[in-house]
């Protein structure tokens, strides 16, 4: 299996240099040349299995020059401790035809653990395959989540450094607060003046400069990245779908080969785009279902074709869904339409903010999904009725996904099983969560507040969370957008 670029075809790599550089030096992403099938008798075969074996099964018809012991020991050792449900990724029955995949039982409490326990451990094997023994440098731009999630996984693994980037006023202070106290000799964290795009185009346009990269070499490192841009964070990815059907089939919620919706809560567009692959592969998937919060640039391009990010910025309390330029939709309009007018679309979106699909691309995206987006005050109501109708606490992002299934299935009728992927824990955005449930506003720190949260819904704080009250705070710097470079530099002392 080999990997191509989606904005040249020309560029063929294996899936070790795929991980390993994270980026296609074109600026496009790596994509497999084909996507591997798997039939319902397999299907039902991994039903039977727990999730690491699942995991080894479904990674291994990617990762092909991976041996079954590497693979191993990369899928055992990111799933064998460190999360705090045995299932790793369990699925909770809400209500009739409606259930809930909870992402956040990792050691950040958010589902970018899911990825990022097992990208440290391929990267480290694809370093030694494809990288020359160089220092592997991690950059990593974030919304909130994927910056604790990566420090974390990468924290003191041998050979690599990460640099991770963050709004300095586009996370919750729980997120904030778990990056900045990050131990670890191998870590660095840095605030920018802006949004979270801001922060992605810096890191973007840093791994393509010809002179960063120079000056790199010559120090003996080379840059890869923790974003699901990079093929080894969005493969795991793909994992857990299949688990929550089999798991769905294990407790005969659903016979192998029924169809079922998934509902995901988006931003940079990897999470369902795993979904996407997922179905790709054969698994039994009718719909779906992209939610977004006010930052609905998403939910206008799936049901118009046109994507301009050329709009207004909120910045909600779903916080790691405020992005308006989307990475992975560049490999689901390769799938869709190929690389040429991938590389149209994509000048067209650097140099005018905008670009508009033709209509048989538009045909096949919405034959696959559909799209809904709803506000903070939503998102609210949601978490509100939802703990007080069902005992379901779901946090601001899966909020946002229920409020969007809720009026999906209320337009259409559709009554297919359904699975909404919780992306994080409620705990990491107490003061929304919590204003929701109580129905007024707090004037509470951020840990009386987490607090009040356990003593309202009857919760208990997971504890990665709860010892952030002692820890340390570590790193302080904000720049501007513009000096990301430097403050690289300086980070890596060179």
């Amino acid at each position: 299996m080999n990997y191509l670029s989606t904005r040249d075809t020309g560029v063929s790599v294996s899936s070790s240099r795929a991980i390993a550089k994270g980026i296609s030096p074109d600026g496009g992403l790596f994509v497999p040349e084909s996507v591997p099938r798997i039939g319902l008798s397999e299907i039902s075969e991994l039903a039977g299995m727990g999730y690491i074996d699942r995991a080894k099964n479904i990674l291994g018809r990617f990762l092909t020059d991976f041996s079954a012991e590497e693979l191993d020991s990369c899928v055992t050792g990111a799933y064998g401790q460190g999360f705090s449900d045995k299932k790793i990724a369990p699925v909770v029955t809400v209500k009739e035809n409606m259930h809930i995949l909870e992402l956040f039982k990792g050691p950040t409490c958010a589902f970018k653990d899911m990825a990022l326990q097992i990208l440290p451990r391929l990267l480290t094997v694809a370093g030694a395959k494809a990288a020359k023994g160089r220092e592997i440098i991690i950059l990593v731009a974030t919304s909130g989540d994927t910056g604790k999630a990566a420090l974390e996984g990468f924290r003191d693994v041998p050979h690599t450094r990460i640099l991770v980037f963050y709004p300095s006023e586009g996370v919750s202070p729980m997120q904030k607060l778990q990056m900045c106290t990050q131990e670890g000799s191998n870590v660095a964290v840095s605030a920018i003046r802006g949004n979270f795009d801001d922060a992605q185009n810096g890191v973007k346009r840093i791994f393509t400069d010809p002179g960063i990269i120079k000056k790199l070499d010559e120090n003996g490192m080379a840059f890869s990245s923790a974003n699901s841009i990079n093929w080894g964070r969005l493969a795991p990815q793909i994992v857990y779908y299949f688990s929550a059907y089999c798991d769905l089939v294990a407790e005969k919620k659903i016979n192998c080969g029924d169809e079922i919706n998934f509902v995901v809560p988006t931003g940079n567009f990897g999470n369902i785009l795993a979904a996407y692959y997922a179905k790709e592969m054969g698994l039994p998937v009718k719909k779906l279902l992209c939610a977004s919060n006010s930052n609905s640039v998403l939910t206008d391009f799936l049901t118009t074709g046109v994507y301009d990010r050329n709009r207004q910025f909120y910045t909600t309390i779903s916080p790691s869904m405020d992005i308006l330029i989307s990475s992975n939709l560049e490999r689901l309009l390769y799938s869709m339409a190929g690389s040429e007018k991938v590389k149209e679309w994509m000048k067209l979106l650097s140099s005018e903010g905008k670009y508009t699909v033709d209509d048989e691309t538009l045909s096949k995206i919405k034959e696959v999904f559909a799209a809904g987006c709803c506000d903070d005050t939503a998102t609210k109501a949601t978490i509100a009725k939802y703990f007080k109708e069902h005992n379901y606490l779901c946090d601001t992002h899966t909020a946002v996904a229920v409020t969007v299934y809720d009026r999906y299935v209320e337009t259409t009728g559709d009554t297919t099983p359904t699975v909404i992927a919780s992306t994080a824990s409620p705990f990491k955005f107490s003061r929304a969560v919590l204003e929701a449930v109580e129905g007024k506003t707090s004037d509470l720190d951020e840990f009386d507040m987490v607090g009040r949260l356990a003593e309202v819904t009857g919760l208990e704080c997971p504890a990665p969370l709860a010892n952030l009250r002692d820890k340390k705070v570590r790193f302080t710097g904000c720049c501007e957008k513009a000096e990301m470079d430097r403050v690289v530099f300086d980070m890596l002392g060179i």
